[in-house]
C-alpha cells in the first residue's frame, strides 16, 4: 500500500510520487493542511493523485487544505 520510502499510497503512482519527494514530502503526514492546489502545481501530480491522497488521508482523520 506504501512506497518503500516513506508511506505514500502507491496508487497515486510513480510520476506523483516522484514529484511529492521531489517536493519533499515523502510522508503522508506532511500533506495535512498543504493546498490541493499547490499539488496540483507540482509536474506529475494530478486530480487522480490529490483525490487518492485526500482519501488517504481521511481515513487518518485529516485533509489537505
Amino acid at each position: 500500500m506504501a512506497d518503500e520510502e516513506g508511506d505514500l499510497p502507491r496508487e497515486v503512482g510513480r510520476p506523483a510520487t516522484r514529484a511529492l519527494h521531489a517536493a519533499g514530502y515523502t510522508r503522508l503526514g506532511q500533506l495535512e493542511g498543504v493546498p490541493g492546489a499547490d499539488l496540483l502545481a507540482l509536474h506529475g501530480v494530478g486530480p487522480k493523485a490529490v483525490r487518492l491522497l485526500r482519501e488517504a488521508l481521511a481515513e487518518r482523520g485529516s485533509d489537505l487544505a
